[in-house]
């Protein structure tokens, strides 16, 4: 099962991936398809890193744990919730995740426990400790997942857009904490 979940669909061209500069702090979000929720909490935290004029000292990239949608861009419906909220996701393209991922990212980001242990059968135990729930940034969320908006509706979308700003503003509190930024 995880060969199949990992395998790459040879028709789409994987979009190219961040490689991560050791000078910077790197972040990965990480969803089933990557073009719901890690794109919207990537959207939200690069836009909460630009606010903080941190553009040169955090770089931040999205992916997903399923190659059906590589080189895909967000869902219609993620784009339209966050450009309400003044987020552009619309330059992003869905990627399948790589153990290179796993030593190349200081944070591995992911949405929910699936994604976690997906995540972490392709990763090697040294780089677990890489791998965090998103919502455990998120002050009295911790262990909570994010969940799919794909199958709901507009609503759906809007709960993933709250819990991706709490998350994020977390997240970029963390790194700041820990990095001196």
């Amino acid at each position: 099962m995880l060969k199949k979940l990992f395998k790459r669909d040879k028709k789409t061209p994987e979009p190219v991936a961040l490689q991560p500069s050791e000078d910077k702090v790197s972040v990965l979000f990480v969803c089933m398809a990557n073009i719901c929720r890690s794109p919207t909490a990537q959207g939200v935290f690069t836009r909460l890193v630009e606010e903080a004029g941190l553009n040169d000292e955090i770089e931040i990239d999205s992916a997903g744990t399923i190659s059906q949608y590589a080189g895909k861009p967000p869902d219609r419906r993620a784009q339209a919730a966050a450009s309400e909220r003044g987020y552009d996701l619309s330059a992003f393209r869905s990627r399948l995740v790589s153990k290179n991922d796993c030593s190349g990212f200081d944070y591995i980001i992911v949405m929910d426990e699936t994604n976690l242990l997906d995540v972490r059968s392709i990763c090697p135990k040294s780089c677990w400790r890489k791998i965090h729930l998103f919502m455990d940034f998120a002050p009295g969320q911790a262990g909570q997942d994010v969940p799919d908006p794909f199958a709901g509706d507009a609503d759906d979308f809007d709960l993933v857009l709250d819990l991706a700003e709490r998350g994020a503003a977390g997240l970029l509190a963390h790194i700041r904490e820990n990095y001196e930024l």
